[in-house]
């Protein structure tokens, strides 16, 4: 057993570089989309049907959190986001006030959601899993480059989650399309 501890080690050494801002951009700190009346007036529906369901079931707690739920989706389409401050360093992502290494980042990857896009990065632990940044007037080519020489670009591949909750929109639809 001697002879192990005479073994260098293999562990990576790192010196950490100066903090250097490489791009800055402001954008809406979340999605956003202003809901009409008709998608309130279906989710309220669909909320009232399946809590009179639960109260013969005597769920109440469920009933209080699909009721909770309804008013956070109220607020959430009713009260439009402010705008934060988003920085690719030299030493990770600082989203807000909030600073994310490169070494507990994954994975990125770009998608569009209500007509805006977004880029999402995976972290290696924590909560929340991911982050979610959306792009407003920032070049998506020149942050693609950036992250690339530290993060893989991988789209993660759909769950039954995913296609079922695709379904269920597409099918039950909680406003029109106009």
């Amino acid at each position: 057993m001697p002879a192990q501890k005479n073994q260098p080690t293999t562990k990576k050494e790192t010196k950490p570089s100066p903090l250097k801002t490489l791009l800055t951009w402001k954008a809406p700190e979340r999605p956003f989309k202003k809901r009409s009346r008709d998608y309130f007036t279906t989710a309220g529906a669909i909320v009232f049907l399946l809590g009179v369901i639960l109260f013969f079931l005597k769920e109440w707690l469920l009933i209080m959190v699909m009721i909770a739920l309804l008013f956070v989706a109220y607020i959430m389409s009713t009260v439009e986001p402010r705008k934060i401050e988003h920085q690719i360093t030299s030493q990770g992502i600082v989203t807000g006030d909030k600073k994310y290494k490169w070494e507990d980042l994954e994975r990125f990857w770009f998608m569009e959601r209500w007509g805006q896009k977004v880029l999402h990065v995976e972290k290696s632990a924590g909560i929340p899993r991911q982050l979610i940044l959306l792009l407003g007037e920032a070049n998506q080519s020149q942050i693609k480059k950036l992250l690339s020489e530290h993060l893989t670009l991988e789209e993660p591949e759909k769950t039954w989650i995913d296609n079922a909750s695709d379904w269920v929109s597409r099918r039950v639809p909680l406003e029109s399309s106009s």
